[in-house]
């Protein structure tokens, strides 16, 4: 008890610093997740190119950033740009590594949900003479975003816990405030922990907004084949 007592104090004592920390992880997490899907579009639309080049290395980009550490990406902009002259503050480089990751993922996730649609509305499309652009825009795009919901939302709730991570490029985060009471105070389980039932509690807020964003979007009759 006394160290729960102990615990209470120090986060009524850093209470201000801990909403500041807890203000940039969502800010960062919503960031991330715009440009991620928006990333995620743009991907999407080069994977359906009818240039044989640009499919390959829009393939590439994906295996690429999915096959390597995240962490990396971020050490190598923080740590590394500045040996070239190039100084990034540590917001742009969690938005740039995590924004060129994610849409990566959410490229992979549109993809998959795009092998899944019937290609005959696509056809009668291309077929009444809509243009590649056209037949993306409104018929492709709006199915594979539909269909993809699900893993999309999973992907937010990977970003939010994903942004624990920024504190090692020098990024206040919430996770990093949380540290800063561990070495303070010593008492690392229960920081930790705490920090975690936060976590859990942000997670369980996007998946119950998730349920309400998949119920809209669902179509009775009307499934992926």
């Amino acid at each position: 008890m006394n160290g729960m007592a102990a615990l209470l104090q120090d986060l009524i004592a850093y209470g201000p610093q801990l909403l500041d920390g807890l203000g940039n992880t969502l800010l960062l997490t919503g960031v991330i997740s715009l440009t991620g899907i928006l990333g995620g579009i743009a991907v999407f639309y080069q994977t359906l190119s009818g240039n044989q080049i640009c499919r390959k290395m829009t393939e590439r980009y994906i295996s690429f950033f999915i096959g390597t550490p995240l962490l990396v990406h971020l050490f190598l902009m923080y740590y590394g740009l500045p040996r070239l002259g190039v100084h990034l503050s540590p917001l742009v480089v969690s938005v740039i590594g995590f924004t060129l990751n994610v849409s990566a993922y959410n490229a992979r996730h549109l993809m998959t949900a795009y092998n899944g649609l019937d290609r005959m509305e696509i056809e009668a499309a291309r077929a009444q003479g809509f243009t590649p652009p056209e037949v993306f825009r409104l018929i492709t795009l709006p199915q594979a975003l539909r269909f993809s919901v699900p893993s999309l939302t999973s992907q937010v709730i990977q970003n939010l816990k994903d942004t624990s991570v920024a504190f090692l490029v020098q990024y206040p985060d919430f996770f990093a405030q949380m540290q800063e009471i561990a070495s303070t105070n010593f008492a690392f389980l229960r920081v930790y922990v705490t920090a975690g039932l936060v976590y859990l509690i942000l997670v369980s807020a996007i998946v119950v907004a998730a349920r309400h964003l998949e119920r809209r979007v669902f179509l009775p009759g009307f499934a992926v084949r």
